[in-house]
């Protein structure tokens, strides 16, 4: 009862379960409390690489955590919009929350978890949430579809709740209009985008505006130039700087912006350039 933190991130290489479908040896027909306990006071909960059946499971867990603050969801199978607006419901005092998706089949659709509904509930019901990390893993850039959520839901989101921090990987329904979004976010400091192929320097100029951002970060960001990020000069209150293999961006123009008179921060300027990046599931795991 008195449990504050939970993480249960087993080897994945030892999991049965795959995107095809999967059994919770746990699950009993009709007896939606097999998992009867008390967590009212966790407040971080982590799993990754587990299988979850409809209904029970990780719906009713999320439906006990009312004082919950961070979540991370890391390839969970079985997840759907029931889940997560439960937990919007349940949990007003969220702050954080992390979601590692693959595509899975949802009927006669292949695609991630969660859709716009999710995200909805989230923005209606979470008036804390300042930290949001997204991953879609599998998903290609060809089919869209293959991601439950859409620009426009992200940008709803956005908008209802105090977003801090933002990061995307491999978002690929996220483009220019999203960064015109972002840019008039009044608290936004820290944002992260990897393998966002829809973002062009058009968003970069948008990006430039937010009026709070002091980390942005973008890896293999494939059309965004030189001419895109020279518009972070206008950034001022912008402290850090790191690029990571976006071929179309040299590392005169980042450093152009670290040497920029327009910097009118405390701090000097920070600025990171690489030619290369690593994949993104060898990036290092970020922690707000």
């Amino acid at each position: 009862m008195k449990l504050l933190r939970f993480k249960f991130d087993p080897d994945p290489m030892s999991c049965s379960w795959n995107i095809y479908g999967s059994d919770d040896l746990s699950y009993v027909a009709h007896y939606p409390y097999k998992y009867d306990f008390c967590c009212e006071s966790l407040t971080d909960l982590s799993l990754a690489h587990i299988a979850t059946k409809p209904g029970i499971g990780l719906r009713f867990l999320l439906g006990k955590c009312k004082a919950l603050e961070k979540l991370r969801l890391e390839y969970i199978n079985g997840l759907n919009d029931s889940d997560m607006i439960t937990l919007s419901k349940c949990c007003k005092n969220l702050r954080s929350i992390s979601l590692w998706l693959l595509p899975q089949f949802y009927g006669g659709n292949f695609r991630t978890a969660f859709t716009d509904d999710s995200l909805k509930s989230l923005a209606v019901s979470c008036p804390m949430l300042e930290s949001i990390e997204l991953t879609f893993d599998g998903c290609e850039p060809l089919y869209p579809s293959e991601i439950g959520f859409t620009q426009d839901g992200l940008i709803m989101l956005i908008q209802s709740c105090p977003i801090r921090v933002l990061v995307l990987r491999g978002a690929n329904f996220f483009a220019d209009k999203g960064m015109k979004a972002l840019s008039s976010a009044p608290l936004l400091e820290t944002l992260e985008l990897v393998c966002c192929r829809a973002i062009t320097d058009a968003g970069m100029r948008f990006i430039a505006r937010a009026p709070c951002l002091i980390n942005l970060t973008l890896r293999i960001c494939a059309q965004v130039t030189d001419a895109g990020v020279a518009m972070l000069v206008h950034a001022l209150k912008l402290e850090s700087l790191i690029i990571e293999g976006c071929d179309r961006v040299s590392k005169k123009a980042v450093k152009r912006v670290g040497e920029s008179a327009q910097c009118h921060t405390s701090k000097k300027r920070s600025v990171q350039y690489s030619a290369e990046s690593a994949s993104p599931a060898e990036l290092k795991r970020i922690r707000y």
